[in-house]
C-alpha cells in the first residue's frame, strides 16, 4: 500500500499489538473472529437488505474491491474491519450478517452487524430507517444461538470470548440527528447534555455485550467531523475550512468516551476495552495529505466531492483514481 495506507496501518498495528499481546499472555489463544458493531464506517453491506436509501450497493462503490463489485461498503474498496481481519490472519473481508450469500460457517470467523446511518441514539436510526444499535445486539444474540448449534457450546463460547469486537459509531448522532432535527435539541438544549445522554447509552451497550460474553473490544471515537466534505461545503463564511466547533465537539465527546473506557475496565472483571481513537490520525491526513501519499483531502471522490454521498454518488462524475 505504500504511504497511502500508512495511517490506516498505524491504526491497525495499534489494535493488533494490544490484542495479540493480551491474547498470548492470558490464554494462549489467537483472535479467532472479528465481530463488528456500528455505522457506515464499518458496515459491510447490511443496509442492502433493509428498506432504506442509506445504501452503497452500486457503482462506483466497490470498484477497487475484489472483482470490482459494489458490496454495500461505503468505500471504493475494503474498509477497516476487513484490513484488521486480514492483519490477524483470519480472512480478507468480514461479511454482513444479513447477506444471504453467507451462513454461520462463514460468520464463525467474523461477522458484521453494523448499519450505515445508525447511532447510539435510537432516534438517529429512525432518520434513514436503518438498524438501531439495540437491533444490532439482537442480531448478535441470534448469531450466538446459531454459532452454538453449529459448533457446540464449548467452541462457540471460546470464539465469543476470544473474538475481537470492533465498535465504530457516534458521528450520525450529532450530524444527522442533533444538529439536523429539533427533537433532541429541545430535549437537550445544551449539546453537552446530549453527549452525556449518549455516554449513558454507550455504557449500557457495552455492559450488555459484556454480559453476553464479549471481552476484547476496540472502540473508535468520533473523527474530526468538522472536516467532512459536506460540513466544509456549507462552511461558506470560513472559506470552506473545517468547522472547528464540530471538531472541538468530537474532541470533547472522545474525552468522555475515554473516561467511560477507564470506568468499564475497572468495573467489569476481565473486560479489555481499548480506546482506539482515530481522530488525530485522520486530522493529520486532512491537514497534511502529501505526507500520506494523497493529493486531495478537502473534497470527496463522489461528484463534486462536496455534497454527494450514497445514491448521489454518480460514477460519471467521480474521480478516476481514488488513490
Amino acid at each position: 500500500m505504500g504511504g497511502k495506507g500508512y495511517a490506516l496501518w498505524l491504526f491497525i498495528i495499534e489494535i493488533f499489538v494490544h490484542f495479540s499481546t493480551s491474547s498470548s499472555s492470558s490464554s494462549g489463544n489467537k483472535v479467532p473472529a472479528i465481530i463488528v458493531f456500528g455505522d457506515s464506517s464499518v458496515d459491510s453491506g447490511n443496509n442492502n437488505f433493509i428498506p432504506t436509501i442509506a445504501r452503497s450497493n452500486f457503482e462506483p462503490y466497490g470498484r477497487d474491491f475484489f472483482n470490482g463489485n459494489p458490496t454495500g461498503r461505503f468505500s471504493n474498496g475494503r474498509i477497516a474491519p476487513d484490513f484488521i481481519s486480514e492483519a490477524f490472519g483470519i480472512k480478507q473481508s468480514v461479511p454482513a450478517y444479513l447477506d444471504p450469500a453467507y451462513n454461520i460457517s462463514d460468520f464463525a470467523s467474523g461477522v458484521c452487524f453494523a448499519s450505515a446511518g445508525t447511532g447510539y441514539d435510537n432516534a438517529t436510526a429512525m432518520v434513514a430507517d436503518v438498524i438501531p444499535l439495540w437491533k444490532e445486539v439482537e442480531y448478535y444474540k441470534e448469531y450466538q444461538k446459531k454459532l452454538r448449534a453449529h459448533l457446540g457450546d464449548e467452541k462457540a463460547n471460546e470464539i465469543i470470548r476470544e473474538a475481537l469486537y470492533l465498535v465504530s459509531i457516534g458521528t450520525n448522532d450529532f450530524l444527522e440527528n442533533y444538529y439536523t432535527l429539533p427533537e433532541r435539541r429541545c430535549e437537550f438544549p445544551i449539546v453537552q447534555q446530549y453527549e452525556d445522554f449518549l455516554i449513558g447509552l454507550a455504557e449500557s451497550f457495552f455492559k450488555e455485550i459484556y454480559g453476553l460474553g464479549a471481552r476484547k473490544i476496540s472502540l473508535t471515537g468520533l473523527p474530526p467531523m468538522g472536516c467532512l466534505p459536506l460540513e466544509r461545503a456549507v462552511n461558506i463564511l470560513e472559506y470552506h475550512n473545517c468547522v472547528e466547533d464540530y471538531n472541538n465537539l468530537a474532541l470533547e465527546f472522545n474525552g468522555k468516551l475515554g473516561w467511560l473506557v477507564t470506568k468499564l475496565n475497572k468495573d467489569l472483571p476481565g473486560f479489555q476495552l481499548v480506546d482506539a481513537n482515530a481522530y488525530d490520525i485522520i486530522l493529520q491526513i486532512v491537514k497534511h495529505p502529501s505526507r500520506f501519499g494523497f493529493e486531495v483531502a478537502d473534497t470527496g471522490c463522489c461528484g463534486t466531492g462536496r455534497f454527494e454521498m450514497g445514491f448521489l454518488c454518480d460514477p460519471k462524475f467521480t474521480c478516476e483514481d481514488a488513490r
